[in-house]
Order: structure tokens, then C-alpha cells, then sequence
């Protein structure tokens, strides 16, 4: 970011704290009146309620001398109450600012919150405020991550809850992430950045209370900037530490956002900030019926991100987050969404090209959810060349590899070299591989279950992907059979095998390096409990250090972690392909081998890009039986297992059944 990015960070919008007091902002292009409400120290008392005046399109604001910092304020706007047409102005509803940059407390879903106008009465006593604060700066550098590298995908409160090592005050907090024992696991790792899931200040779905369940997840937010309290008790100072933390390890940080939706949801939902300013030029409404939401997202409402001041909005909350907390990144949650205009997306559309021109964010990373429910919703692929993109294909085709499904072996080899067919439009491949993310089964639970079992929902089972291309080794759930937790432990190891030995970014989610289970729960969002927390007492320390060795091998051999695209041809002026491709015999694959059905055997020669490095070879198994591969001679060089191991004999590997090894060509004789 430019020596000046915090200068380029002067919101319109929210309260400005100044050593004279405070200015309060806010937009509303319907709304007829708005007040700040100012509160007592604790938020409990309404002390006073200002009028703030129009200053022309749409702004209406006021400076009052004297507040301190600190002080508590919620917003109330009127003008026309007529749901069918999509107006909810009611002054008796105490509004979130959608720019709050802090709150007092976490947010409780009520029905009161969503009565009509003059049924609920004064909701203030329901509402966090929100807390007037002047923000310092944090240390910004260019963006700590890797191409190429590890991205480790957090659950804040689920990751740390049940650690027994860090101090019971900061468990389940981003502090948390701060700590000696929790930096070090992930320099064990070899994580590139850590993905933070959403930390700002969410709103439990209508339903889970009565089911006594609360989202945990996270991805419900009702404003954009203020972190939740049960997160960061401290707010910004508690990202902006954990991040500097984590900087000087020399890990990045990136925040996964939710711009998509609010937790003000559909038509039955409650009235909390954005609705109540103004609805519909917040929220985009149903083809033909204002006063209804087009729900893009699944969620009841779809923010409007083609209206210019959610726009607005928008890039004033990720300059909020590089500016006062050093954040490297985002990923951004059912991202089509913003990238629509009119309800279609659109690669070029505004909001996604002031993302890549604006001076403070521009240089970050930014990766898309190349997906919503929408109209030609699913785009993967489809977003701008600044976008790093989840591939959803790339874990669909490695499991059904490694399940052994027929005719998979060319989509694996796809994969493998970075997605040419999704992202070949550059010399570059934009694909964050993965195999298991926090949405869908655990990677334990891909080899121990067949189907979903999600009763502990309450939604009998309904919620969540049907198909997870998953399987279970003979038995559906926990077994004690020796033989079928070998086989489980086998799978798991090839598919990790395969996630560091692919081109572009890769990512594991926290807790799949130890083996963690939900016992087959693909949705569990709303378990905020011993199914989602981290058992870190009682982890698997060998697959984890499997997936450290794997990690450490990944960083020592710079053709695993590149991302430009395997061609078959020579690079740098060397005489060595940059990656052949092989049967177990070690020739070459013909148009023939691909085509076979039943080949679940594949052998991806990498080259260094020097004629006098050697090679590194990822020999594929995904039969059920135990296979010799063999591997081409190169006068001067040698082949030696990746990990300790024998020299081979005429450059032939045992490679047991479902598994892929890793040989290196090494000078020699």
C-alpha cells in the first residue's frame, strides 16, 4: 500500500471523532428524517436525540461539540412505511451505523426486532450501540503471501476453544491466534496466510434459538467493519495485534467478508440498520415486486451492490480493515454477487474494478467464492485476473479420483497442473485448490462417511450438499476395525499427497491436518459446541506431521509451489520439460492411456527449469492394489525417495495401493 493509503481512507459516512466532538453521517435517498440517539456510558439510557440535517444528495448529518470519544449512538430514520413497496422507515426501530467501527455488545436475535411499525414499540433496549472511536493506523507492507503458498482456513472461536495450553481468557478469541504455541503450529505448517472466517459482529438465523443452536460460523452479519465482541472483546486492537503478531512471523492474514446478505434477511426478518435507512436502495428487491428481496444468496436478501453507495460502502470497509488492522487480504463470500449490475454479472462491473484500482486495496489479495444461487450464478472462472478463486472442481474431480470412480484420470492431471480449462486465459493459474473447506465434510469425514448426517441441525436432515462424493471404507461412521482405519488414514494421506503437489495456491482448512471429524455433518454452522471445536488434546500427531513433512517439501521444491502453467515444454533454457507425464512403466502417457477407463495410475515428472537440477516425481496409485513404478534414467542423476527410504533398484518405487509418494532426481552417479 502507498506511504499515504491512510490518507486515501477518509469516509463520508459515520461518526468522525475529533477533538472538538463528534460529526455523525449517514445516506438515505427516501428517508424523511434521521436522528442520532446518544446513550448513557453503559448503553442502557437514551440521554438525548439530535436531528441530523440534510446536506444534499442524500447525506444527512450533524457535528456536536463536546461528545468524547466513546460515546454510544445508535441512528432512527422516518419516512414512508409501505412493506409492499419495500419502505420500512420506523423511528422506534434504533439502527445500527452501517459504519460503525465498534459495538458494545454482541447482537440477539428478538421477534420484537421485526414487528411492523407501532407493534413493537422502542427497540433500543434490544440493540447493541454503536461505540464512537478514533482508530490509530496500523504498519502496512505489501501483502505477506506467497503465490503458490498455504492458506489456512480459521474457525476463530471453534479453533481455540479447546486448547488447553492457551490462557481460558483469550480461547475462542483472535488473541488467541497471537499466542507462541498457536504461531508455531502454523510455522510448522508452512502457512503462507491464515484465512480468519467472518470476525465481524453477526446475528444468530430466526430459527436457532428456539432449536437452542447459535451460527458459528459467522456468516451473518448485519454492518461490515465492527468486529464481533465475542471475538475481539478488545475490537480493532485485537485484529490489528494478532496481525502484527502473525506479520512478524512472516504469515499473512486474510479475512474472509461477507458482502452478499445481512442479517436483516427476508420479509419476515428483523429491522436492524440498512432497512431502515433506506431498503431499497440497500437491498435489491424480486423482478416485479418491490416489497419483496431477490435472494441471490439464500439467506432472504441480496444486497444491492450495483447501487453506488453500498458500493461506497463496500471499499470503505476493506480500506477500514488494511488501513487499521494491516490486512493482507479478503476473500469474499458468495462473491458473484458483487459482482452483479441489474441482477447479471458482470467481470467488469464497477464495485470489482474500484476493488482493483483503489490505492489502498488494489495491491491486496482478493479471492472470490465464485458462486451464488442466483441467475447464472456459477462462475468459476469468470472473475477479473486480479482474482485468486475457490475450485470447486478441483476438490470434486480429486475425490472422485481417489474414491475411484472411472475415467478420472485426465481431470486429475488438470488439476494437478493448475486448471488450464477454467483459468487458461493467462500464463498464470488463479486456483485456490482445496479438498475440504469449513462448508462440507471434514477431510476425515470424506473416507468415513457416504452421506451427510445432519439431524443435529434441527432440519431433519434436509440442509447441506447431498452429493460430497465421499465414501467410508466398508462402514458408515466410526469403526474399530483395524484394517478399515488403516484404509481410512491411507486415503486421507494420498488426498493431502495430491492438495501440496498441485499447481497454485492450496488450502487447508484448521484441523484436517489432524484428522478432525464432525461426524459427518457437512453444514454445521449452528454448532457451537464439541462437534466444531477442535479437539487438539486428542489429534492425530502423525498425520500431522505427515502434513508438515508434505508442507516442508512443498517449500524446498519450487516446482510444487509455482503457478505458472505446465506446458510439456522446456523453460528457462533448460532441456527438461517442465512436466511429463507417465505411466507406471515411465513412458509416456499416450492418447490411448488417457482414455482408459480403469487407469487409476498416473506418474507427474516435474521439471526444475535447469538442465543440471534434477527432476521431482509424484507417483499416483489410486488402485487397490500395490504397483512398481518406474522411472526414466538421466545420464548423471539418480532417483531417491522424498522421505527416508532406499535407494530403488533400476529406478523402480513400491508405491502401495491408494497412495502417491514423491521420488527426487538428484546429480550422482
Amino acid at each position: 500500500m502507498p506511504a499515504d493509503g491512510a490518507a486515501a481512507y477518509r469516509p463520508r459516512f459515520g461518526a468522525t471523532v475529533s477533538e472538538g466532538g463528534i460529526r455523525f453521517a449517514a445516506w438515505s435517498g427516501a428517508a424523511e428524517r434521521i436522528w442520532v440517539s446518544l446513550f448513557d456510558a453503559v448503553g442502557k439510557s437514551e440521554t438525548d436525540r439530535l436531528e441530523l440535517q440534510r446536506a444534499g444528495d442524500g447525506v444527512f448529518a450533524l457535528s456536536v461539540a463536546g461528545l468524547p470519544e466513546g460515546t454510544r449512538y445508535g441512528f432512527r430514520a422516518d419516512g414512508p412505511y409501505a412493506p409492499d413497496e419495500g419502505q420500512w422507515f420506523d423511528p422506534d426501530k434504533l439502527l445500527v451505523d452501517p459504519y460503525a467501527a465498534r459495538i458494545d455488545r454482541a447482537y440477539r436475535h428478538d421477534g420484537r426486532l421485526a414487528a411492523g411499525r407501532g407493534q413493537g414499540g422502542d427497540t433500543a433496549d434490544l440493540m447493541p450501540k454503536a461505540v464512537a472511536a478514533r482508530l490509530p493506523a496500523a504498519s502496512t507492507t505489501a501483502p505477506a503471501f506467497t503465490p503458490g503458498g498455504l492458506i489456512y482456513e480459521v474457525p476463530v472461536r471453534a479453533f481455540s476453544t479447546a486448547h488447553p495450553t492457551i490462557p481460558k481468557k483469550i480461547r475462542g478469541t483472535i488473541r488467541a491466534l497471537a499466542e507462541p504455541v498457536v504461531i508455531d503450529h502454523f510455522l510448522r505448517l508452512g502457512v503462507s496466510a491464515v484465512e480468519l472466517m467472518p470476525v465481524t459482529a453477526t446475528m444468530d438465523e430466526r430459527h436457532l434459538p428456539a432449536l437452542g443452536l447459535s451460527n458459528s460460523w459467522g456468516y451473518n452479519p448485519v454492518t461490515f467493519m465492527a468486529l464481533d465482541p465475542r471475538l475481539a472483546p478488545g475490537g480493532m486492537d485485537d485484529l490489528r495485534a494478532t496481525t502484527a503478531a502473525l506479520h512478524a512471523a512472516g504469515i499473512g492474514v486474510i479475512l474472509d467478508l461477507v458482502f452478499n446478505h445481512t442479517a436483516e434477511s427476508d420479509e419476515l426478518g428483523p429491522t436492524l440498520s440498512l432497512r431502515g435507512l433506506d431498503n431499497r436502495a440497500y437491498y435489491r428487491a424480486a423482478v416485479d415486486d418491490p416489497g419483496r428481496y431477490a435472494n441471490d444468496t439464500g439467506t432472504g436478501n441480496t444486497l444491492a451492490c450495483d447501487h453506488p453507495v453500498a458500493q461506497e460502502m463496500i471499499l470503505d470497509s476493506l480500506r477500514h480493515f488494511v488501513v487499521h488492522a494491516g490486512i493482507d487480504g479478503f476473500r469474499f463470500d458468495l462473491a458473484p454477487v458483487l459482482g452483479r449490475v441489474g441482477g447479471e454479472f458482470r467481470a467488469d462491473a464497477p464495485l470489482l474494478q474500484a476493488m482493483r484500482q483503489d490505492p489502498v486495496i488494489g495491491d491486496r489479495i482478493l479471492i472470490a467464492e465464485p458462486w451464488d444461487i442466483g441467475h447464472n450464478g456459477y462462475r468459476l472462472g469468470g472473475f477479473p485476473s486480479e482474482f485468486l478463486e475457490w475450485n470447486d472442481r478441483y476438490r470434486d474431480d480429486v475425490r472422485r479420483f481417489w474414491r475411484g470412480d472411472r475415467g478420472m484420470v485426465g481431470a486429475l492431471a488438470t488439476r494437478l497442473a493448475g486448471s488450464s480449462d477454467i483459468f487458461g486465459g493467462g500464463a498464470q493459474t488463479r486456483t485456490v485448490n482445496f479438498v475440504a473447506a469449513h462448508d462440507g465434510m471434514t477431510l476425515a469425514d470424506i473416507v468415513r462417511y457416504e452421506r451427510k448426517h445432519n439431524e443435529a441441525n434441527g432440519e431433519h436432515n434436509h440442509d447441506g450438499h447431498n452429493e460430497n462424493f465421499s465414501w467410508n471404507n466398508g462402514v458408515e461412521g466410526e469403526s474399530r476395525d483395524p484394517e478399515i482405519a488403516a484404509e481410512r488414514s491411507r486415503d486421507v494421506r494420498a488426498m493431502l499427497a495430491t492438495l501440496f503437489a498441485s499447481r497454485g495456491a492450496i488450502m487447508l482448512t484448521a484441523g484436517d491436518e489432524f484428522g478432525r471429524s464432525q461426524h459427518g455433518n457437512n453444514n454445521a454452522y449452528a454448532q457451537d459446541n464439541e462437534l466444531t471445536w477442535l479437539d487438539w488434546a486428542d489429534r492425530d500427531v502423525a498425520l500431522e506431521d505427515f502434513v508438515a513433512d508434505l508442507s516442508r517439501l512443498r517449500r524446498e521444491m519450487p516446482a510444487l509451489a509455482e503457478v505458472e502453467f505446465l506446458t510439456g515444454a522446456p523453460r528457462h533454457g533448460s532441456d527438461v520439460s517442465d512436466v511429463e507425464w507417465l505411466t507406471e512403466t515411465g513412458r509416456s502417457m499416450t492418447d490411448a492411456n488417457w482414455r482408459e477407463p480403469d487407469r487409476h495410475r498416473l506418474t507427474m515428472l516435474l521439471g526444475s527449469g535447469t538442465a543440471l537440477a534434477g527432476r521431482l516425481a509424484v507417483m499416483i496409485n489410486g488402485a487397490r492394489r500395490d504397483a512398481a513404478f518406474r522411472l526414466p534414467d538421466r545420464p548423471g542423476f539418480q532417483w531417491l525417495p522424498a522421505a527416508s527410504g532406499t535407494r530403488p533398484v533400476d529406478n523402480r518405487f513400491a508405491v502401495p495401493a491408494r497412495s502417491a509418494i514423491f521420488a527426487i532426481e538428484r546429480p550422482g552417479e
